[in-house]
């Protein structure tokens, strides 16, 4: 099992989400709707300054799906270039 990590402008979720549970029919997933901080390339502060902001979207996976969470991840970073999609993921003990 994999804690996967993806985060993300929220103007891409509904992109993410529909590919995930098309791509992986049985995922399932927590999101946390607003983010905010600092990435390698900007500041998403959801102010005046820094108006835009991020979603967090966590899930557990069986190894078998990773690799298609990864390529779906890819595709999306591929269609919106500037939007600072990236994802984590670390093995679970469980």
């Amino acid at each position: 099992m994999v804690r996967c990590e993806i985060i993300a402008n929220q103007s891409v979720q509904e992109e993410i989400t529909v590919l995930l549970e098309e791509k992986v029919p049985d995922i399932q997933y927590t999101i946390v709707p607003l983010v905010t901080g600092r990435g390698k390339n900007s500041y998403k502060l959801g102010n005046s300054t820094w108006p835009e902001t991020n979603f967090l979207l966590i899930s557990y996976i069986d190894d078998k799906d990773l690799s298609m969470v990864k390529a779906v991840v890819k595709a999306v970073k591929q269609k919106f270039t500037g939007e600072g999609i990236e994802l984590f993921c670390v093995k679970s003990l469980t």
